[in-house]
C-alpha cells in the first residue's frame, strides 16, 4: 500500500492509489481513512499506559525517565503506527478474496 518501507521517513505518508495486483482503489472516498485515526488513538493510548506502567512501577524507573523514553519511542515509531492503523482500517472494510479479480474484472 505504501511506496516506501515501514519505518521510512522519506515520503512517509505517500500511498499508492491502487493495488498493483488487484487494482483495488485505496482511496474509495474522501476521508476514507478517518476511522484509522481512532484505531491509532486506541492502540497508542493502551501502549502508552502499559509502557509507563511497566517502566515506572515494574522496573522502578522515575516518572521523568519513563515518559522521556516513551516520547522517544513514539516519535521514532509514529510512521509505523500511522501505516499499521491504515492497514487495519482497510482490512476491516475490505475483505480479501483471491478470485475477485475474475468476478469483477480488472480496470
Amino acid at each position: 500500500m505504501f511506496e516506501t518501507g515501514s519505518w521510512s521517513f522519506v515520503r512517509p505518508f505517500d500511498m499508492l492509489h491502487r493495488c498493483p495486483q488487484c487494482n483495488l482503489n485505496y482511496f474509495p472516498e474522501p476521508g476514507y481513512y478517518y476511522g484509522s485515526m481512532f484505531i491509532s488513538y486506541i492502540w497508542t493510548g493502551w501502549f502508552c499506559l502499559l509502557f509507563i506502567a511497566w517502566f515506572h512501577w515494574g522496573l522502578g524507573w522515575s516518572q521523568t525517565a519513563s515518559f522521556s523514553l516513551l516520547g522517544i519511542f513514539v516519535v521514532l515509531n509514529f510512521v509505523y503506527i500511522f501505516r499499521i492503523s491504515r492497514l487495519m482500517w482497510i482490512n476491516i472494510n475490505v475483505k480479501y478474496r483471491p478470485g475477485a479479480i475474475e468476478k469483477f474484472g480488472k480496470k
